[in-house]
């Protein structure tokens, strides 16, 4: 076994692998690709995934990209190790997988138009509708979560669900650095709050942090 994981520091999609990783107790190696420097269009980034897009897995001389991918492999290829991604029987598992496309069919495009506004727009471009807007979006996508949740968890036991919602939640704090009336805490339903809080206190959570992300 031989994995690395190629990553770009502060990508929520990489993040959800790597927190996959660590529940499963997989050793890794990193490898961080910066995206200023175009490392991710470099012909042997490239030959790794033509998409030129992170995350990237190697498994030996086995490549891998898409995130949900890479988790369900890691889960399958390495079944004995750490902890499963998709703990239960058939319908936990089929519950599992839904709020993965969830998050990335609903969460993210309504999460992306306030991440825009947040990082994409100079502050005189921005549209304090839009903003207004996209926030209302957000809550009332977390609020569905909430209303979901079977558990401590989102599916019940911990799983890569909640490997793949909790980045993106986490990037609203990184919003409210550019938009400082966003309120990001408040934005979160309080299930969804502890919820936060149970991930951020994961024995391996700290070694996942962008460390760019982290308080002086």
């Amino acid at each position: 076994m031989a994995l690395t994981l190629y990553y770009g520091s502060g990508s929520p999609y990489a993040w959800r692998v790597q927190l996959a990783l660590e529940h499963k107790a997989l050793p890794y190696e990193l490898k961080v690709l910066s995206f200023s420097a175009g490392d991710t269009k470099k012909p042997e980034f490239l030959a790794l995934n033509p998409r030129h897009q992170v995350p990237v897995l190697t498994d030996g001389n086995f490549s891998l990209y898409e995130s949900n991918a890479i988790v369900e492999y890691i889960d399958e290829a390495y079944p004995g190790r750490g902890a499963p991604l998709f703990p239960g029987d058939a319908k936990t598992h089929a519950l599992i997988r839904r709020l993965i496309l969830e998050v990335d069919n609903y969460y993210g495009p309504t999460s992306e138009k306030l991440l825009e506004q947040a990082f994409w727009k100079k502050p005189e471009e921005r549209d304090a509708k839009a903003i207004a807007d996209a926030r209302a979006g957000v809550v009332g996508e977390l609020g569905n979560f909430e209303k979901a949740m079977r558990g401590d968890y989102l599916a019940g036991p911990l799983s890569a669900a909640d490997f793949a919602l909790y980045p993106m939640v986490a990037l609203l704090k990184r919003a409210q650095m550019k938009l400082p009336d966003l309120d990001a805490d408040g934005m979160l339903p309080s299930a969804i709050k502890i919820w936060k809080t149970r991930i951020e206190a994961l024995p391996f959570f700290d070694k996942t942090i962008p460390p760019h992300w982290k308080a002086p």
